[in-house]
């Protein structure tokens, strides 16, 4: 059985609209996007190249984080690759909870 843990990532004031943040969690990168004032947390690594997403475009229509190294995209609600031509192919994304001012993600 997994066991979950939730992680605090900041205060809400702390991630602008449009921005996002990095941190490590155990043996991973994850960074949090704020799009419209609504949170989304996926793996820090392009599946390609390894780049990190959080330096990438944040394209605030589509919901999606442009790499900045060689234009991957990644639905953040799900961390959906939506330029690799598999259709199953993912980056790791993860619960997002507000609790108060406070941002956590849940890892299991």
């Amino acid at each position: 059985m997994m066991i979950s843990s939730s992680i605090k990532v900041c205060k809400i004031n702390e991630l602008p609209d449009g921005q996002s943040k990095c941190l490590r969690v155990n043996d991973k990168e994850v960074a949090v996007f704020n799009v419209k004032g609504k949170y989304y947390a996926i793996d820090n690594t392009c599946i390609h190249a390894g780049a990190p997403l959080n330096d990438g475009h944040i394209d605030e229509e589509k919901c999606q984080v442009i790499c900045s190294w060689h234009g991957w995209g990644y639905d953040l609600a799900t961390g959906k690759c939506v330029t690799h031509p598999r259709q199953d192919v993912f980056a790791g994304s993860y619960p997002v909870k507000i609790l108060g001012d406070e941002i956590f993600i849940e890892i299991k």
